[in-house]
């Protein structure tokens, strides 16, 4: 029995920067974060865009498209928990109407989260072959306005439903872990945005892909030119760039120029959107479906990277047929929606985003109708609309 990716669903928020515009504004070279970061735009969440609201968001893209009385489990991986206590996926779950035997719970360890909730939901279907699970990441990346770390922040979601005999991509036994409590990058419990070593954080990801990535190697005795493409997780473009540039190193012209081929389609999304933290790595994924060149059984392999610090490499294969669920044109919409925001506008959205609304106050959303979006709370309890 074949498990793995079945459907996927992305959403990011209405708004974004123009990178050239924010080169301006900070008195920087545009190719510095054009060519040197590898990033275009930015998405923006304001007050009424949270991990709840996106995880529900990008699951609807394809709720109707599925059975959803088989759902047995249901894992977000977020960053930006909405609570101390209460899981994100029981907003989700109540929002999406699923059954209350539903098993469901939230899963963190920075940009990592969502590939642990993966593997947990694969465990499952092995067990629960009847049953599929949903799998989300939804993350707001935020370092603060003219810092450091500001140009590669950015907001959105991806989900998944993991099954039996999926429609995308099944998932291949085997895997390579590395980890280590380190500090390149956290955020305490007294701060709304990330604290983060950006160099050692740049050094270490770069060291847990190699180690990963040769482990997954001998353990496996696959070689590098049988992959047809090689993602990772994304905090900014040029970083996934500087990891592949390692693993094709020595390889041949042919191995060389499709690996890099790849890996420009896997990156277009992300791009133009940001760092989405535990959602970036199946944004990638995501990217290269929809505008990569994949023969059916091509071999992917996918690192995944959490700071603090937990690293994965595994692999899947690309199921024929897979462009039949997949909706490029609704992806290219969803960018193309968006609202460009002058820098000031930014500013302001941006830190008015880092304070939690007063209570009893309704928020309300400029999304387009079907969407949801956080509305404030009331008696201090989360309350979620759609527009």
């Amino acid at each position: 029995m074949q498990v793995g990716i079945d459907r996927i669903g992305f959403y990011t928020p209405n708004k974004y920067v123009d990178m050239v515009d924010l080169a301006h504004a900070r008195g920087e070279d545009p190719n510095k974060f054009l060519i040197g970061i590898g990033q275009s735009k930015m998405s923006v969440a304001d007050q009424t865009q949270d991990a709840v609201s996106m995880g529900i968001n990008a699951t609807l893209q394809y709720l109707d498209q599925i059975e959803r009385n088989n759902v047995g489990l249901l894992i977000i991986g977020t960053e930006s928990g909405v609570d101390q206590s209460k899981s994100a996926s029981l907003f989700v779950k109540s929002a999406l109407k699923l059954n209350p035997d539903v098993r469901t719970f939230e899963v963190k360890e920075a940009c990592f989260g969502m590939t642990a909730g993966i593997m947990i939901a694969r465990d499952y279907v092995r067990l629960h072959p009847h049953h599929s699970a949903l799998v989300i990441g939804s993350d707001i990346a935020r370092y603060g306005v003219k810092t450091g770390g500001e140009v590669t922040q950015g907001a959105g979601s991806v989900s998944m439903l993991i099954k039996a005999e999926p429609q995308i991509l099944t998932l291949e036994d085997g895997h390579s872990a590395y980890s280590a409590d380190i500090n390149d990058f956290w955020r305490p419990n007294d701060s709304a945005v990330a604290l983060v070593n950006g160099k050692y954080s740049k050094e270490v990801y770069l060291d847990f892909f190699q180690r990963t990535f040769k482990s997954y190697q001998e353990k496996t005795g696959i070689k590098t030119s049988a992959f047809s493409a090689l993602i990772y997780h994304l905090p900014f473009v040029k970083m996934g760039y500087k990891a592949n540039q390692l693993a094709i190193a020595g390889q041949d012209a042919s191995t060389t120029k499709h690996l890099e081929e790849n890996f420009t389609a896997s990156a277009k999304y992300s791009r133009e959107v940001g760092n989405v933290y535990t959602a970036s790595l199946y944004l990638s994924l995501l990217s290269l479906l929809e505008n990569g060149s994949l023969e059916p059984e091509a071999l992917v392999g996918l690192f995944s990277y959490g700071s603090g610090a937990m690293g994965e490499f595994y692999a899947g294969r690309v199921v024929a047929g897979y462009q039949n669920v997949l909706d490029a044109n609704a992806t290219q919409q969803m960018l193309k929606r968006r609202q460009k925001l002058t820098i000031a506008d930014y500013e302001q959205i941006f830190n008015e985003a880092l304070v939690l609304p007063q209570d009893n106050i309704e928020l309300n959303s400029d999304e387009e109708p079907g969407y949801w979006y956080f509305a404030g709370t009331k008696d201090h309890v989360r309350q979620y609309k759609q527009k």
